[in-house]
């Protein structure tokens, strides 16, 4: 098992290695406008999941995830001729489910705020269901006066 630190540094530059290859293009047309968000390297080095997103129509995310899938042996000599190890890992790449999680917490924070504007305005015009106060108070001393038993 490797250092974690070390496989951190692998992920790091498998990262940049990709990212970069990308940037100049690949021959494949299908290609979207595809980011590297995140790489992780399995403890033994030998696997890097990648995680990527693209920007666009989900027609072009399945068309660029099609042209990830056909490109990855040539990515992964591109990582092997540019990192310091025996072994290249193998490369996985996964589709980052940001976007779609940053857009359902938008939602929850938009109904967030509705209901409380909702409550915000029954609460303007809201009045007490019995009395303001509903706290017991001390009895009056008047009441005390009187013998126990007497009731």
């Amino acid at each position: 098992m490797a250092d974690p630190a070390r496989a951190r540094k692998m992920a790091d530059r498998i990262k940049e290695i990709v990212a970069r290859r990308l940037d100049k293009g690949l021959r494949d047309p299908r290609l979207g406008f595809v980011t590297i968000t995140d790489v992780r390297v399995t403890g033994d080095l030998q696997h890097a999941s990648i995680f990527y997103t693209v920007y666009g129509s989900d027609e072009e995310r399945r068309d660029s995830a099609l042209a990830l899938k056909a490109a990855t042996g040539m990515l992964r000599s591109e990582v092997g001729r540019n990192i310091t190890a025996r072994l290249t890992p193998s490369l996985e790449f996964i589709p980052d489910a940001i976007p779609e999680n940053a857009e359902h917490i938008e939602a929850l924070l938009r109904e967030a705020r509705t209901r409380d504007a909702e409550t915000s305005v029954l609460a303007s015009t809201a009045a007490y269901a019995g009395e303001a106060d509903p706290y017991v108070k001390p009895r009056d001393l008047e009441d005390d006066d009187e013998e126990p038993g007497s009731r």
